[in-house]
């Protein structure tokens, strides 16, 4: 870095995570709620915001859906598609007995969570969930059951769990959080609990810990990490987070507009991301922003290629979701 770049504050290159943006259970959530609305016709209702994106949310409300957090405000008749975050078995009881054509639009890997929560539970455990109070994908899961599953944020929390048999407990985590720190809050778990069972694969899924993994070769490289994400994102708020334990300031932004001059101040480098809920079409804008702003170079790092993609629920269509995510970033 020179002098000269130092004093101007112009943003001179910015450096694209790899991978970054749209993942496979959220492709999956959008096309069932785009499907919805061509098969049948607006309005179309999700319970709870699709995914956790105000683009992604505003865009599909413009194409007809209603998202409301209470099935009171579901007329009778009518379509209802469950967020990509899951929801409790409670939710799932009310839409059925009001009637509704349900689609369930839940990322398959949070699906993956509640049957094993359930079989577990069939064979006599109690739970620990490491996890975020509040978030729709803890409710989703602890909601599985009528109590027994003790919600951890940090590591003091684990002291104050009490279970009736240290023998017959597991252990689940929420899919979007830190990696090392559920790492951390893990090992605390079996240090209080030896004998707790553990999933046979990680419950943080796998575009998470790809995001994260990319944020920590980026933050090296570069002054200044940007990420595209709503503030609601779990994944995204833990990207930025991540960039600041390593060393390199992070802001977090919903879309270009939000980008300030200033953060650029002897920063030539600008890192760039996207949490998994957020369209690379705000990638691409906070890019053209960052031109403005004096970028002459982008590059992409090298990094994990995704290619893992979900099927539709019966009665929405025979396109793959490859093909469809294709239609929606162009």
């Amino acid at each position: 870095m020179t002098t000269e770049t130092t004093s101007t504050g112009r943003v001179q290159e910015v450096v694209l995570a790899q991978p970054r943006g749209f993942c496979a259970g959220v492709d999956r959530a959008i096309e069932i709620v785009e499907r919805a609305i061509t098969r049948f016709g607006a309005p179309i209702y999700v319970r709870h915001e699709i995914v956790h994106n105000t683009y992604v949310v505003n865009d599909l409300k413009a194409k007809g859906a209603i998202f409301i957090e209470d099935l009171a405000d579901v007329p009778p008749g009518a379509t209802l598609i469950f967020s990509a975050h899951g929801v409790s078995q409670a939710v799932r009881r009310e839409a059925a007995a009001r009637g509704f054509e349900v689609f369930d639009a839940t990322c398959p890997l949070v699906t993956k969570v509640h049957v094993e929560v359930a079989k577990l539970r069939r064979e006599g455990y109690d739970f620990i969930m490491i996890g975020h109070k509040g978030h729709p994908e803890v409710e989703g899961t602890m909601g599985q059951l009528d109590g027994g599953i003790h919600l951890v944020e940090d590591v003091e929390d684990v002291a104050k769990v009490v279970v009736p048999d240290e023998s017959r407990l597991a252990v689940v985590t929420q899919t979007t959080l830190s990696v090392d720190d559920a790492a951390e809050i893990l090992a605390a778990v079996k240090r209080r609990f030896p004998q707790v069972r553990e999933p046979k694969q990680q419950d943080i899924c796998y575009a998470t810990q790809n995001r994260q993994d990319a944020v920590k070769v980026l933050s090296a490289e570069v002054d200044i990490v940007i990420v595209v994400g709503s503030p609601t994102s779990s994944n995204s708020n833990r990207l930025r987070e991540l960039a600041e334990r390593l060393g390199t300031p992070g802001f977090m932004i919903d879309s270009a507009a939000e980008l300030r001059a200033e953060w650029f101040e002897g920063r030539p480098r600008v890192g760039l991301t996207a949490g998994a809920s957020a369209p690379e079409l705000l990638v691409d804008q906070v890019i053209a922003r960052l031109r403005e702003l004096g970028a002459l170079a982008v590059r992409k790092m090298p990094g994990v290629e995704e290619h893992i993609e979900f099927p539709l629920p019966k009665g929405l269509g025979d396109k793959s979701m490859a093909e469809a995510a294709a239609q929606r970033q162009n």
